[in-house]
């Protein structure tokens, strides 16, 4: 409710993250119970209802794909290992498309195993994008480039800051690739006005998430994240540049944490909602 009145929900996502222990069904329907127009969907949970399912059981409910997460780890050394990744990462477009998003999350991967070249972690990893962009459009997919907080650059993300995607994506059409802005990993970033501004111009700016940033940090630091007004993140001047950057897509809230699993999942949508209504919706 805002001011005694419903909520605009008609942006807000449920990405599946977030009510970790609901099925894609259960995802689904709680989404749609709870007046949201669209999920964000992660492969595992697609992969459980099997694809063309997944397809049916979001589009049987009147809901959208905001974005499937995630394609990535690019980084392998070996080539045997950089092969598997590709066709990984080809499956994941081809899922996409058949999901009926035109969005793919991709999260570029860490350093591999005994490695210390994150440049040339880094280089490796877009010239495999490089590979997966004509494939890409040839489905009519956009890849998302998602930069992490930096104490994942070690095992999840050699991308840390908004503006190292954007170089990295900037070697490609902006149809083709594009960058996501999630609130955990940049809100830190003393650059971010001006790059969530610079992916606007470019027209890169492709994805939205939110959820709060924890202090302290978790024994397992992929479970620092918590439900919007429950950590240390201001979504008012974030959203507001996202917003003058002239984003107007749907904002996924994607929540890595165990209290939060463990909750109902509708009483934990009814807190995103809440929150969403609170602290990020009218700065949007």
């Amino acid at each position: 409710m805002v001011d005694g009145r419903p909520a605009d929900l008609a942006r807000l996502s449920l990405n599946t993250a977030t009510t970790k222990r609901w099925t894609l069904e259960q995802a689904v329907e709680g989404a749609a119970r709870a007046g949201l127009p669209a999920v964000g969907l992660w492969r595992d949970r697609v992969e459980e209802a099997g694809l063309e399912r997944a397809a049916r059981l979001v589009r049987d409910a009147g809901l959208r794909v905001s974005s499937l997460c995630r394609g990535g780890f690019l980084t392998a050394a070996d080539p045997a290992g950089r092969s598997a990744a590709l066709d990984d990462n080809r499956r994941a477009v081809e899922e996409a498309a058949t999901l009926g998003t035109r969005d793919l999350v991709m999260v570029l991967g860490g350093l591999p195993e005994g490695d210390r070249d994150l440049l040339g972690a880094r280089a490796r990893a877009a010239d495999a994008l490089a590979e997966l962009v004509p494939h890409a459009h040839e489905h009519g997919v956009r890849l998302l480039l998602e930069p992490l907080h930096p104490m994942y650059c070690a095992d999840r993300a050699v991308l840390s800051t908004l503006d190292q995607a954007l170089d990295v994506a900037g070697a490609h059409p902006a149809q083709d690739v594009a960058v996501v802005v999630d609130t955990f990993h940049v809100w830190w970033d003393p650059e971010l006005e001006a790059a969530v501004a610079r992916a606007g111009a470019e027209g890169r700016l492709g994805s939205y998430q939110v959820c709060d940033f924890l202090v302290p940090i978790a024994e397992d630091p992929l479970l620092s994240r918590g439900i919007m007004g429950d950590g240390v993140v201001d979504f008012a001047p974030v959203s507001r540049w996202v917003a003058a950057a002239g984003y107007g897509g749907d904002v996924e809230v994607e929540v890595f944490n165990a209290e939060v699993w463990a909750s109902d999942g509708h009483e934990v949508l009814a807190r995103v909602v809440e929150r969403y209504a609170e602290l990020v919706l009218p700065h949007l």
